[in-house]
């Protein structure tokens, strides 16, 4: 017998952006690609589809790694003390534990998003969290009229689900104490 490593996941797959693995969430298309019941729960891949005003709150994850990789547009990511401005081609990497927040800088911003879990106890939870949150896409056109974080009258449903995934939303004084660059949630951002 040898020392052959064992597949994580159920089965190989192939999967692209298409209407069946995209949703509508606040405002954006989520396509998700490679969810963590294929995955072992180790892993999820998501394709985003975002434009200005779609960001999430300041929050952080406490079960998992996350990778942004930006195909198209420009963000600007918030951790610690860092402003990090991120283009097509390359990728944001934030670690399980880091408060993170986001401003999309361009009109419309295409990225993917990767997530692995840190450790055995708790499989990715975000990708369920977007599903969690939304609903099956009727097109690949980013949605208009939508709610988002920004226009959500009552954010305790996103608070409730998001801490169901591992996800935790900051809070206004942890915000200021935790992101000391990022201006505020909600706030307009010039384009580049």
């Amino acid at each position: 017998m040898t020392n052959q490593p064992q597949s994580a996941g159920k089965a190989a797959f192939k999967r692209g952006s298409t209407l069946d693995a995209t949703r509508f969430y606040m405002g954006s298309l989520m396509s998700i690609l490679a969810p963590r019941t294929e995955t072992g729960g180790q892993l999820a891949i998501m394709e985003a589809q975002v434009k200005p005003g779609n960001e999430p709150p300041p929050h952080i994850h406490e079960w998992e790694n996350e990778v942004y990789y930006v195909l198209k547009g420009a963000i600007e990511f918030y951790c610690d003390d860092q402003i990090i401005n991120v283009g097509p081609g390359e990728i944001m990497f934030i670690p399980q534990g880091k408060a993170h927040a986001m401003y999309i800088r361009s009109p419309r911003a295409r990225l993917l998003i990767v997530a692995q879990a840190t450790t055995s106890d708790h499989s990715t939870g975000i990708d369920q969290y977007f599903i969690d949150m939304s609903e099956p896409a009727t097109s690949l056109d980013l949605p208009t009229g939508q709610a988002t974080y920004a226009t959500t009258v009552d954010p305790s449903k996103a608070i409730k689900v998001a801490a169901s995934h591992g996800v935790y939303f900051l809070s206004r004084d942890e915000m200021l104490t935790l992101l000391p660059q990022y201006p505020g949630f909600g706030v307009s951002r010039e384009l580049v």
